[in-house]
């Protein structure tokens, strides 16, 4: 018995105020994880579909900006002042007046931008097409893009 009783005492000076507590092991350092992949192949016909949307978005917002300009433009009295400075300048009072909107008239301009934007569509599909070609073509003769990813916490 007496052991028991000095197993009893130990476990009473444990759970003291005045007893030290015991250690805790420290945290280990937060290990962060890293992933390393290489980017050899790109499919050339998902670049095509991705470069198409994203290019008709760029025409659609390109078409309907100039629309917008083009209308602010003409509320904020701009040709009615172009006309005045091209009738003063020219000094012709006798014949018809000058107007600019018959050479620069807004079908005129949204008609050409939107040539210009089914044109951009056009090129910014087959060069982002051409370029995800010359992309496979170099990746296999140098390997790839390696990409290192980490995991945050």
């Amino acid at each position: 018995m007496a052991g028991n009783t000095d197993s009893k005492e130990s476990l009473a000076s444990r759970f003291r105020k005045d007893a030290p507590a015991p250690k805790q092991p420290a945290p280990a350092p937060k290990q962060v994880r890293q992933a390393r992949l290489r980017l050899v192949q790109i499919e050339p016909w998902s670049v095509m579909k991705a470069a198409f949307l994203l290019s008709v978005a760029i025409a659609i917002v390109t078409v309907v900006a100039v629309a917008i300009i083009w209308g602010v433009l003409g509320a904020a009295g701009l040709w009615d002042s172009i006309n005045s400075i091209i009738q003063d300048s020219i000094g012709d009072n006798k014949g018809t007046p000058f107007d600019i909107e018959k050479y620069l008239g807004t079908s005129r301009v949204l008609g050409f931008t939107m040539i210009v934007a089914v044109a951009d569509v056009v090129l910014i599909t087959a060069i982002s097409t051409l370029g995800a070609f010359l992309y496979n073509l170099a990746a296999t003769l140098v390997g790839g893009v390696e990409v290192t990813f980490a995991e945050d916490k």
